[in-house]
Formats: C-alpha cells, sequence, structure tokens
C-alpha cells in the first residue's frame, strides 16, 4: 500500500500561483511514475502532468508553459508549481503513482485530492 498525502490547494485569483505537494510513504523511486490529475464538477478527470522515474515529464496542452511538475526524491515528494491560474483550472487536483507489480500491469495509488479554485 502506497500513501499519497496532497496539500497545497486553495483559493487564489486569476494570474496567481500555488504549488501543490504529494508526499509519498515510499521511495518515489521505486515508482514507476507520479502524476497529477484534475477534476471539475460534471466533468472527467484528466492528466494534468506525469513526471516519470527514467524519460522526459509530460503535459496536457492546456497547462504547457505555465504548470511545471518537479521531485524531490530524498523528500519523496513530488510537487506542481502552477503558474498564471485560469478559472478553467479549478478543479480538485489528484497525485497518483503507478507501482510495478513485476508484471505487466501496475498499480494504480490516488490521493486524496485538494481543491483548487481560481477566481476570475
Amino acid at each position: 500500500q502506497v500513501q499519497l498525502v496532497e496539500s497545497g490547494g486553495g483559493l487564489v485569483q486569476a494570474g496567481g500561483s500555488l504549488r501543490l505537494s504529494c508526499a509519498a510513504s515510499i521511495s518515489i523511486l521505486s515508482l514507476d511514475s507520479m502524476g497529477w490529475y484534475r477534476q471539475a464538477p460534471g466533468k472527467q478527470r484528466e492528466l494534468v502532468a506525469v513526471i516519470p522515474r527514467r524519460g522526459s515529464t509530460n503535459y496536457a496542452d492546456s497547462v504547457k508553459g505555465r504548470f511545471t511538475v518537479s521531485r524531490d526524491n530524498a523528500k519523496n515528494t513530488v510537487y506542481l508549481q502552477m503558474n498564471s491560474l485560469k478559472p478553467e483550472d479549478t478543479a480538485v487536483y489528484y497525485c497518483n503513482a503507478l507501482m510495478p507489480t513485476g508484471g505487466s500491469t501496475r498499480f494504480n495509488y490516488w490521493g486524496q485530492g485538494t481543491q483548487v479554485t481560481v477566481s476570475s
């Protein structure tokens, strides 16, 4: 079992910034990847950013140039720096981790979610 604890959400005005944190209960180097998803009311959960153990980070087109995902391996923590926030960024943001199983399938773990509200 991997526990993911998110923090950093809140209320911010358009154009402002927030930094979300996701602290994992195990070494994040043991995970295939970590990512951030978001879900707005009445909408499907969507990928925001992913940071693999190996390889390049990836972002949804809607956040490219504004959001940056990073990791601190010593703290077992992944961050999402959100700049130039827009009202359409309003959602519950979830941290995700993919844990290898030794087979072809990986286990998905999710944080509890943190609310980000951007006012116009």
